[in-house]
């Protein structure tokens, strides 16, 4: 259920945000904590004033900015001072240049991992949620909330703590338990909901309208548009880092896929602004197959995505029926990419694939993009001598389960050297 925003609206300070545009219609609505379009119900994302005038001065403006998001301030749905405000002040993560991983998988012209693990709560959603936050302050709002496939709940937990918000978020009742705990630690309200993602969802779009839901900010359903906008943070940061250029490449893994439509529009604002070179690019998607309606779609044609109903390891990208499926696989279409999936298997396979070449310990999510990845350079849809941009939006530790049959001491020995020898280990 969408807020009525109206003319007498109170107008808030969002930075350079003029309004919340209708991807459908196009139609505009004032800023307010709103999702659907109240003409054709289609999704709002925020619309922009940016800034004008010299790109290379805009660049030296952002270079000097603080080591988080809000070097990106300018181009962001935030005041201006945001970033002296309470905030887990997320981003900036490491672009590793992935050469062992290249030469495994045979791409020759630079392969490069975005490990946004290394945020506050281990996960790309502390992206998403800092925007969400200042979206929540700006709209009055004194409770954040959520529904979550896992990393949003902590996320959320951890922002609303350092901000100053009371929080309550909805989870599937099956998770693993390392996200569980980590959402549950902040000591905000956690609530198992018995069903899949899409019925926690449900229920959240439910409680909005009801009296109970007075003064709750939803991060990705009431406070959506302006939630999405922390995904284009990746776009800005992978652009900056190899040197102010557009990938050639990039993979991106699909749950709702607000992600992969948002740093496609992160790209195309750079290369407006002028502070990249206008060059085309592909983009993936990747998913699980115990969970991949926007790849069945791709393959089969369709410009419409059937829900299915999640069987897989990756339960963070466990969306049965994503919000942003159809504009995926526009952008995937639009730009040359594609959209594929690897079973659990080989999501286990590609975790640890990338481990022991980067020492990087991703969560199943980024064993699904470097499983899809490794499949996409199989079939020939990936260029291996293009400069390739592969996301992990999270840490293995969080779900440990998933590798954790397969992984384990090498040998368990006595602790004297002849024991050592015996186990073959020496030299």
């Amino acid at each position: 259920m969408a807020v009525q925003v109206t003319e007498n609206t109170p107008t808030v300070a969002l930075g350079p945000a003029v309004a919340l545009s209708c991807r459908e219609c196009g139609q505009r609505n004032p800023l307010g904590p709103i999702f659907a379009c109240q003409d054709c119900f289609g999704p709002l994302e925020v619309a922009y004033d940016l800034p004008s005038g010299d790109p290379e001065s805009l660049r030296k403006q952002i270079e000097a900015g603080p080591d988080n998001i809000w070097r990106y301030a300018p181009l962001l749905p935030v005041p201006a001072d945001v970033a002296d405000k309470p905030n887990l002040n997320p981003g900036f993560t490491k672009l590793v240049k992935a050469d062992r991983l290249a030469a495994e998988l045979g791409v020759t012209g630079g392969l490069y991992v975005k490990d946004d693990s290394g945020n506050p709560t281990h996960s790309f959603k502390d992206r998403v949620v800092a925007i969400a936050v200042e979206a929540a302050r700006a709209f009055g709002f004194t409770t954040l909330s959520c529904s979550s496939t896992g990393n949003l709940a902590g996320a959320v937990g951890a922002a609303a703590r350092r901000a100053g918000f009371k929080s309550c978020v909805f989870i599937p009742h099956d998770l693993e338990a390392g996200k569980v705990v980590m959402a549950a630690v902040y000591g905000g309200d956690l609530v198992g909901i018995e069903g899949n993602y899409d019925d926690v969802n449900r229920f959240c779009s439910e409680l909005i309208g009801d009296p109970l839901g007075e003064g709750w900010g939803f991060v990705n359903v009431n406070l959506r548009p302006y939630y999405g906008e922390g995904s284009k943070t990746l776009a800005y940061e992978i652009c900056e880092q190899l040197g102010w250029r557009l990938p050639d490449q990039i993979v991106i893994p699909i749950a709702s896929g607000s992600q992969l439509t948002k740093i496609d529009k992160g790209l195309k604002e750079l290369i407006a602004l002028g502070l990249v070179e206008d060059k085309p690019y592909k983009i993936f998607g990747a998913q699980a197959e115990g969970c991949s309606p926007v790849s069945a779609a791709f393959k089969a044609g369709h410009d419409v995505v059937r829900p299915q109903k999640p069987k897989t390891i990756a339960k963070s990208l466990a969306i049965g029926n994503p919000a942003d499926g159809p504009y995926v696989l526009d952008i995937a279409r639009r730009t040359g990419g594609a959209v594929d999936d690897v079973n659990d298997e080989q999501v286990v396979d590609a975790i640890k694939l990338l481990a022991r070449t980067e020492g990087i310990f991703a969560e199943t999510a980024g064993g699904v993009t470097v499983g899809v990845t490794k499949k996409l350079i199989e079939e020939g849809l990936l260029d291996p001598s293009l400069t390739t941009v592969v996301l992990n939006t999270g840490d293995g530790l969080k779900t440990l389960d998933a590798v954790a049959p397969t992984s384990g001491p090498t040998a368990t020995i006595r602790p004297d050297l002849d024991a050592f020898r015996a186990a073959g280990l020496a030299g």
